[in-house]
C-alpha cells in the first residue's frame, strides 16, 4: 500500500511517499499554497501520479493532545482535499515531526522532511 504524507502550511505543503511495502518513507517535493485551487491541483497530480492509495495529513495538537490554532487551518484544508481526490484522507498527530526532522539533518526542504517523519510515525503506529 503506497501511503502520501502531508505536513500542511499555509505558505508551504511538505509531501513525502512510502515503498510498495510500507516501509520506508521518503520526502518528495512541497506545494507552495496547497490550500489554494493551484495547490490543491498540484497535490491532485501528485496522488495520481505516485499511485497512492491513502493521503495522511499532521494534525498540529499540543502536548496535551488539545488541538490549536493551526488545526483548524488544516481541518479546513483536508475538507477541501477530500472533494479534490479520490483515495481515503486522514488525520494522524504531527507532534515533534518538524523538530525530528531538523535534528536528523538530510537532504531535501525540512517540509517535506517533515513529512516523511509523520508517514513514518503513522505507518509505525499501524
Amino acid at each position: 500500500m503506497r501511503l502520501l504524507a502531508l505536513d500542511y502550511g499555509v505558505a508551504r505543503t511538505g509531501v513525502a511517499v512510502c515503498d510498495e511495502t510500507g516501509t520506508i518513507a521518503r520526502p518528495l517535493t512541497v506545494v507552495a499554497r496547497a490550500g489554494t485551487p493551484a495547490g490543491l491541483g498540484a497535490v491532485r497530480e501528485l496522488v495520481a501520479a505516485e499511485g497512492v492509495s491513502q493521503v495522511v495529513v499532521g494534525l498540529p495538537v499540543s502536548l496535551d493532545g488539545s488541538e490549536h490554532g493551526q488545526a483548524r487551518a488544516v481541518r479546513s484544508f483536508v475538507a477541501r482535499l477530500r472533494r479534490e481526490i479520490d483515495v481515503p484522507v486522514v488525520l494522524y498527530d504531527e507532534r515533534f515531526t518538524t523538530a525530528i526532522a531538523r535534528q536528523r539533518g538530510g537532504t531535501g526542504p525540512l517540509d517535506a522532511r517533515a513529512a516523511a517523519q509523520i508517514l513514518e510515525d503513522y505507518l509505525s503506529s499501524r
